[in-house]
């Protein structure tokens, strides 16, 4: 004779059985996002040091050039 676990039972369980790996995918998701975010952070801050750097450049006086 075999006993049967009631659905009550096996459902919080399986339900805990589940939790890491899920945790595991949700803390994978959120680093990728994360870091995705950091990355643009990143060029964004990289497109405004070269824009600077070439204003910068723009307003030096050309050592070139001859003065009349």
């Amino acid at each position: 004779m075999r006993t049967r676990i009631p659905h009550q039972v096996l459902q919080p369980l399986a339900r805990a059985r589940r939790w890491p790996v899920e945790a595991q995918q949700r803390a994978c998701r959120n680093a990728m996002v994360a870091s995705t975010a950091l990355a643009r952070t990143r060029a964004e801050r990289d497109d405004v040091e070269e824009f600077f750097a070439a204003r910068a450049r723009a307003a030096e006086p050309d050592p070139d050039a001859r003065h009349a």
